[in-house]
């Protein structure tokens, strides 16, 4: 009985095009499945302490704290809103965990926090459903006074560690998880 070698022939053009359509299709589905947050920094140069780096804050530190915010409220909506959900978020006020103490005439450049500079964060918010119902809504002050006391499960290099928790509470308690 001869033997026969199996055919090392690459996979044809036709097959790989059909994996990657396929691949592609169910990354866009699993994309359609979150519903949307649009968020709003409301006149973000009169936030009281949106500066990782400094008591006073400049554009460019401001820019940095709102794109992290952005950035956490994006992922807690793909990972918690119906698709059929619309959320609009508005930031009315940040004031991140800790504070910046005097040091002479320059000010500190190390933020100090302590268990009685927690975060807090003030918004507005609208969930709407089916692109049309307003399902809840309303302003809100997001603050915890023994925001140092549980475990936090962001690490300690994280500058938002402390504002996550706070936004990750609010949004469990408001929308709940899919």
């Amino acid at each position: 009985m001869p033997l026969h070698r199996a055919s090392r022939q690459s996979p044809s053009r036709p097959l790989i095009a059909a994996c990657l359509v396929a691949a592609g299709t169910a990354i866009a589905a699993t994309a359609a499945v979150a519903g949307t947050v649009d968020v709003r920094f409301v006149a973000p140069e009169k936030y009281t302490d949106a500066s990782y780096s400094s008591p006073v804050a400049g554009e460019s530190d401001r820019a940095q704290v709102l794109r992290d915010i952005d950035q956490h409220l994006q992922r807690l909506a793909s990972r918690g809103l119906a698709p059929t959900d619309n959320l609009k978020v508005e930031v009315l006020d940040v004031d991140l965990a800790g504070h910046f103490p005097p040091l002479g005439a320059g000010g500190s450049e190390v933020r100090v926090v302590t268990d009685v500079t927690g975060p807090r964060i003030r918004l507005r918010y609208n969930l709407m459903r089916d692109g049309a119902a307003t399902v809840s809504g309303g302003e809100e002050v997001l603050s915890d006074l023994n925001f140092m006391v549980p475990s936090n499960r962001y690490s300690s290099g994280d500058r938002l560690r402390y504002e996550k928790v706070l936004l990750d509470r609010w949004f469990e308690k408001r929308f709940g998880s899919k």
